[in-house]
């Protein structure tokens, strides 16, 4: 098991937001968490970065214990968190920020090695590495984010919201690409609004509202269930 959480507690000072949550996500598996804006899904992810601390609860990472952890601690063991807000290095170009995301990898050839898988994986930021990523598309920075989160080489990638403000052709490729990533051998966690979508490419979910799991299963299932479709999908 890559990663496993339990009966875990969060939120923000006296708010809290996640409620006894447990999960699992086994190597090589793409799965998602979907439910409702304010239902604690960016705030999972969060702690599982370690950029919030859980006030209770256990989020083991290849059976080691991480919750509480610095970010920084948490990055070297194997995990990379894309965040909506993408936080790009905005008077950056686009091969400096994807090496912003190597910091952790001394060896230089490496880096070298994890830009070229990135660049191959998005031609489009190969085209563009000089330019400077405020000034880019939102569709491009999606890409650029993506991109500087795979340059650590990690053992899961955490993505949440990739469609948030696309246009539906970006959006495909922004999909297209994290297909790709799987296919690679890349475990992927998925936060996204299109759960229409999302429940058609990915392997397992959870429906997470009101800070808990409300059903888990596969996606496939999950798309097929009366709950889901009424409250989520609009049928």
């Amino acid at each position: 098991m890559l990663l496993e959480i339990k009966n875990l507690d969060a939120g923000y000072g006296y708010l809290q937001i996640l409620r006894g949550v447990s999960l699992k996500i086994d190597k090589g598996e793409y799965v998602c968490i979907v439910g409702p804006n304010g239902a604690g899904k960016s705030t999972t992810m969060k702690s599982i970065a370690g950029l919030i601390s859980p006030t209770a609860g256990s989020i083991l990472f290849n059976g080691e214990e991480i919750a509480g952890l610095a970010t920084n601690l948490i990055t070297k063991k194997g995990i990379s968190f894309v965040s909506e807000e993408m936080n790009l290095f905005v008077n950056m170009t686009v091969r400096e920020n994807l090496f912003m995301g190597a910091y952790i990898i001394d060896d230089k050839k490496i880096q070298n090695e994890r830009l070229d898988f990135v660049f191959d994986l998005f031609p489009r930021l190969a085209e563009r590495k000089g330019q400077l990523a405020g000034t880019m598309s939102g569709g491009e920075r999606k890409m650029l984010a993506i991109g500087r989160g795979m340059m650590s080489d990690p053992k899961l990638l955490m993505v949440d919201e990739p469609s948030f403000g696309l246009a539906p052709q970006l959006t495909e490729n922004v999909f297209e690409s994290l297909d790709i990533l799987v296919k690679a051998g890349v475990t992927i966690l998925l936060v996204e609004q299109n759960v229409t979508k999302t429940l058609s490419v990915t392997d397992r979910g959870y429906i997470l509202e009101n800070g808990k799991i409300g059903l888990e299963g596969k996606s496939k299932d999950l798309a097929c269930d009366p709950h889901v479709k009424k409250v989520f999908l609009g049928v």
